[in-house]
């Protein structure tokens, strides 16, 4: 029996925690090939961590699940012509394309979410509308074959949900148990409408400081797939 192909599809500027918290879960998934790419195979700096020996995104020839996870590069992945026609193409042929945190908006440009409801880091589900995406809130969304979950810490959740896809309930339960995945969070404070007024003020005013270069990205990103 062929292996199944998951392929996690790194660029510089990712949030480390967005692919390393579902890549410890699926890269349990049984007869399963997880595949970590980046566009050349370049090294791949993290907020203070490097993954290296990366495969050559160019390289891999297909996958049944392409995972596209988010971060500050986000921005900068969405205009690189380059990375971008390698993630349409693997996109194209894979049986479930999905993402984590602002991977989405990668997803999008990709023209990977019209008409379908997606998630994203909450600080910028008003872009996700620009490439024909419904906004969703939840921390898990799944619309047909695409899956997709939102900021950060909610990669786990997704690859809960994808290893019920993949292997089912009994399996996905059972790491869930193994890698003792018990969120209990010393506040209850991890999305907006929990937040304090003040914290809530404070963090997106840290968001907005990278707003005008995302939002104009992601315009851009939104303009090529009409003329396309």
């Amino acid at each position: 029996m062929a292996k199944l192909q998951i392929v996690f599809v790194l660029y510089p500027g990712v949030t480390h925690l967005d692919f390393t918290g579902p890549h410890q879960f699926l890269v349990r998934t049984p007869n399963a090939q997880v595949t970590v790419a980046s566009l050349g195979g370049q090294d791949i700096e993290a907020e203070g961590l490097t993954f290296t020996k990366l495969a050559r995104l160019e390289d891999v020839e297909a996958c049944d699940v392409i995972c596209i996870p988010g971060g500050f590069g986000t921005t900068e992945a969405m205009q690189d012509e380059a990375f971008m026609a390698q993630v349409r193409r693997l996109g194209a042929g894979a049986r479930y394309q999905t993402s984590v945190c602002t991977g989405s908006l990668i997803l999008g440009a990709a023209g990977f979410l019209q008409g379908k409801r997606a998630a994203t880091h909450w600080a910028w589900r008003d872009l996700l509308p620009a490439f024909g995406a419904t906004v969703a809130e939840e921390r898990v969304a799944r619309d047909g074959n695409v899956i997709t979950g939102g900021g950060v810490t909610a990669g786990i959740d997704f690859a809960l949900v994808m290893l019920e896809e993949l292997a089912g309930r009994d399996f996905a339960e059972s790491m869930q148990l193994g890698l003792e995945y018990a969120p209990a969070p010393p506040f209850e404070r991890g999305r907006p409408e929990l937040a304090r007024p003040e914290i809530l003020a404070e963090m997106q005013k840290r968001m907005d400081a990278a707003r005008a270069a995302r939002s104009g990205a992601a315009a851009d990103a939104a303009s090529r797939m009409e003329t396309a």
